[in-house]
């Protein structure tokens, strides 16, 4: 039954000229603008923002409704009900208007599961405002409404919303329930957004609640990478013992998570102590008990040794990003566009037990305009003195070794820059550079940032914190006999 408003006016003719009016107040709002260009004495009038309030109070109090939305909750009693305006949700969504071309009477009935329907009322007031406030449980529930009604402002506003918010805090988390999501709908950049998340700020997320809601094809995933940032993976190890104490997976899902530990970053007393105190690491000793033997020679011999007879490349003897001291260092830069700063930290020859005392010193440069190479060319071929550093330059960091050492030998450094940011009031990583010993430097450092601005999001408190962590690879100098 279609209701009138005010003097017998019809409901559809009430709400669209409405609309037409925000219509044309936009599309007039442009011309005028245009008119200021040629007539400085042109004023803009734009009352689009009190329509738009006049058309939310339609919904709110119901008035001239031609439209009653039942959304029922699947499997419970529960029902909504909504007044609305079917001019509105066919202008929003190509679903309502087959829904509403179909229907008999002025009742269309909605099924949604609980946790849309405990939020169906914001995403009908964003119909017809085009705002809406969104907490971090109800992001997934609004999304999956944006996407079966079709309402792709909404949906593509509600993924950025998420890959924006990957850093805030909630009681439970919301990460991993993000990443199932984004798995579950195919959405890949939410998905990859979510896993480097996870891999870049692994030990907060280890420390969390969330922690224990890890699935476990992620949790395999994530043992497999070496881009993991936590402070050792003895840290690692000893999350894997909590999940594994919390979530009670099958033998094989166990085996298979404890093999992919890298047993070889364990210093040897730390392996000793898990083989005599940890209970998981004794009933399934047997599954990593080669892994384990192969460790301990490892720390027992020299790299070179080493690679005489075995294969060095494979995982076990692969460094992560590790962010205790004997890998690396932090670097905090105080107002980084003023000068060039240089710093020198020590770090362990290599995580092989027989290297554990040799140290290597490393110096880094950070320079904030930069010149880069191929600029350089102009002035080399003007005959002009070369220039180190320009106000058009670009940020740069170099780290080399501060001597050499016949200890080198059989080893490559990677050097990786870690780049933290203060993202919805937590310390994060924004950014992760990696560069391999022959070059020296990372060429697209920080190639996007925007260091003048205090408010830039690669600064905290105007300061560019960084972690440099040092990474030993080892070669295999002969193939192994067999």
């Amino acid at each position: 039954m279609v209701r009138s408003c005010g003097q017998g006016i019809p409901a559809w003719v009430y709400v669209g000229t409405l609309l037409l009016l925000i219509h044309s107040v936009t599309v007039g709002g442009a011309a005028l603008k245009q008119e200021v260009a040629l007539d400085s004495g042109a004023t803009v009038l734009n009352h689009s923002m009190s329509l738009v309030q006049r058309i939310e109070a339609l919904l709110a109090l119901g008035n001239s409704s031609d439209v009653t939305l039942r959304v029922q909750t699947i499997s419970t009693d529960e029902v909504k009900v909504i007044q609305a305006h079917s001019l509105v949700l066919t202008l929003q969504s190509d679903v309502f208007e087959e829904l509403l071309l179909n229907r008999n009477g002025s009742v269309v009935v909605l099924r949604e599961t609980p946790d849309c329907a405990a939020v169906i009322d914001k995403f009908v007031r964003y119909l017809y405002c085009g705002d809406i406030s969104v907490r971090l449980d109800q992001a997934i529930s609004l999304h999956k409404l944006a996407s079966k009604y079709h309402v792709w402002g909404l949906q593509q506003g509600l993924t950025q919303y998420m890959t924006q918010h990957l850093s805030s805090d909630s009681p439970t988390g919301h990460v991993i329930g993000w990443y199932n999501y984004a798995l579950q709908i195919g959405d890949m950049g939410l998905r990859d957004s979510c896993l480097q998340y996870l891999s870049w700020n692994l030990s907060s997320v280890v420390q969390s609640g969330e922690w224990g809601s890890i699935s476990e094809d992620l949790l395999l995933s994530l043992l497999k990478r070496s881009d993991l940032i936590l402070q050792s993976e003895l840290e690692l190890f000893e999350a894997l013992e909590a999940w594994i104490s919390q979530n009670h997976p099958v033998s094989s899902t166990v085996e298979s998570a404890l093999r992919a530990v890298r047993y070889g970053m364990i210093p040897p007393q730390h392996l000793f102590r898990l083989q005599k105190q940890s209970l998981l690491l004794q009933k399934h000793y047997e599954s990593v008990r080669d892994l384990l033997y192969l460790a301990f020679q490892f720390h027992s011999a020299s790299p070179i040794q080493l690679a005489k007879y075995f294969d060095v490349n494979c995982s076990i003897f692969t460094p992560r990003n590790y962010l205790c001291t004997s890998w690396g260092s932090p670097w905090v830069i105080n107002n980084p566009t003023r000068d060039d700063r240089s710093f020198s930290f020590q770090t362990q020859l290599g995580p092989s037990g027989h290297d554990s005392s040799k140290r290597v010193t490393w110096n880094a440069l950070f320079s904030p305009r930069w010149i880069p190479l191929s600029a350089r060319s102009t002035y080399t071929e003007l005959g002009a003195m070369q220039p180190t550093r320009t106000d058009g330059g670009r940020p740069r960091i170099i780290v080399t070794p501060a001597t050499s050492s016949p200890d080198f030998a059989g080893v490559s450094f990677q050097k990786t820059v870690i780049v933290m940011a203060r993202q919805q009031g937590k310390v994060v990583v924004r950014h992760v550079y990696n560069f391999h010993q022959s070059t020296e430097e990372a060429g697209d450092f920080l190639v996007d940032a925007d260091l003048q601005r205090r408010a830039s999001e690669y600064l905290i408190d105007s300061s560019l914190y960084l972690h440099i962590v040092i990474k030993p690879l080892y070669h295999t100098l002969i193939v192994t006999r067999k």
